[in-house]
């Protein structure tokens, strides 16, 4: 959900990344693998440096306003006391009934996600080139219902290279 965190005492270092770098931050569930931001393990995480960081320090009063999907790393600076006030903005029908925090995914993303799944398991049973085939063109699928704005950003880059 939208967020608007507000630093009452103490100093607090906020760091975000954008929806659009989901694809270098390594996410499982809501949560990123990478859990030094600082001086992360590039062997392990190696797309983590093409995501764009955006960090700002918290000083008593301010407040923050953190978009729905947005990832963000937090780090106390000093002892402080913090408040966030979320907010849902999708139909009621779209949260699930049981997180009255809504860091729980959507209710139908969650049930892609576990489609999702279900469907990988399902290429378990196929040979590995015909799995990497038909991997390949569920990719190609979804990146051409879902990401058709990156795939432009990404060929415009390409021919700026060019």
């Amino acid at each position: 959900m939208d967020n608007l965190l507000a630093q009452i005492t103490g100093r607090k270092r906020v760091v975000l990344y954008s929806p659009k770098d989901a694809l270098h931050l390594y996410l499982t569930g809501d949560k990123s693998e990478v859990l030094d931001i600082d001086s992360p393990d590039l062997e392990l995480y190696p797309k983590f440096v093409k995501a764009s960081r955006y960090e700002c320090v918290l000083e008593p009063g301010d407040l923050l306003f953190i978009p729905a999907l947005w990832f963000h790393n937090t780090l106390a600076l000093q002892f402080g006391v913090g408040v966030n006030v979320f907010w849902r903005h999708l139909p009621p029908d779209s949260y699930d009934k049981k997180d009255p925090y809504g860091n729980k995914d959507p209710v139908a993303a969650s049930r892609a996600l576990q489609s999702l799944e279900r469907t990988l398991g399902i290429l378990e049973e196929l040979p590995p080139d015909y799995r990497d085939f038909y991997a390949r063109r569920m990719v190609l699928r979804i990146q051409s219902r879902a990401y058709l704005s990156q795939i432009m950003e990404v060929a415009q880059g390409n021919l700026d290279t060019a």
